[in-house]
């Protein structure tokens, strides 16, 4: 069953939009609130982190590397189905039937050494328990979990948001490319720019982190596509820079 999230209202308090995002003169005060209500309008809640627990939701994160749920669902249905979606079923299974069983994900070998690098860290610094692991403070568990093989900025986060439940905002392809094609953003700017843009301008509020980034997911996904965008359909066209081109 995916987690439900509460429906959100429009938010007011808002700290002005970073001055290390410049707007050029062409977006002088895009307000994040004003996007998140377009999109919450137009798509409704989106019901996301697909998982029954928090370790599923890990291991969801991990397998959701380069490719698309779809993908993951199958792997997801293998591991539950040989009961294997707990830690200590993780760390005791062989290798080789690990990689087999998460095939479908993609690049399957390097993510099963992914997750036996995850649980193996979870057992030397949190005795193995997830509920040790999130009692740990929100910055020093993202520095524990990017010292992981295979966690990066983007799935640390997910795992801080989704299963621990921190407010962390995940920043992703398509949250990347919506802040740069309004101009809120450019190339130069690090993943922990965009992070900290996203929670200096919101509320540190889970839900709302969580509705949040899965309406830009589904906006990337049908509209603001890497190629070919749709801009002139999209809930967001009346906040892009005025002259900008609708392809670009």
């Amino acid at each position: 069953m995916p987690v439900r999230v509460q429906l959100q209202p429009s938010y007011s308090t808002f700290a002005p939009i970073s001055r290390e995002f410049p707007h050029n003169g062409a977006n002088p005060s895009p307000i994040l609130r004003d996007y998140y209500d377009a999109l919450f309008t137009s798509f409704g809640p989106q019901h996301w982190w697909p998982g029954r627990t928090s370790f599923e939701i890990i291991v969801g994160a991990i397998l959701t590397q380069n490719t698309s749920w779809s993908n993951v669902e199958l792997a997801m249905k293998n591991l539950r189905r040989n009961k294997l979606l707990t830690p200590n079923t993780i760390e005791a299974v062989p290798f080789r039937r690990l990689a087999t069983l998460i095939r479908s994900s993609g690049y399957f070998r390097q993510k099963a050494k992914k997750l036996k690098a995850f649980v193996s860290f979870l057992r030397a610094e949190h005795q193995g328990s997830l509920v040790k692991m999130f009692r740990t403070p929100n910055e020093v568990l993202r520095q524990q979990l990017l010292g992981v093989h295979g966690i990066g900025p983007e799935t640390a986060a997910s795992i801080l948001l989704y299963a621990g439940r921190y407010p962390v905002f995940v920043v992703d392809a398509y949250a990347r490319r919506m802040l740069e094609r309004h101009r809120l953003a450019s190339p130069k700017h690090s993943y922990q720019d965009l992070r900290q843009f996203f929670e200096r301008n919101l509320p540190a509020d889970v839900p709302l982190y969580n509705e949040f980034h899965a309406l830009i997911v589904r906006t990337g996904k049908d509209y603001c596509r890497a190629s070919n965008p749709r801009c002139a359909e999209c809930p967001l066209h009346r906040f892009l820079p005025e002259r900008m081109p609708a392809a670009s």
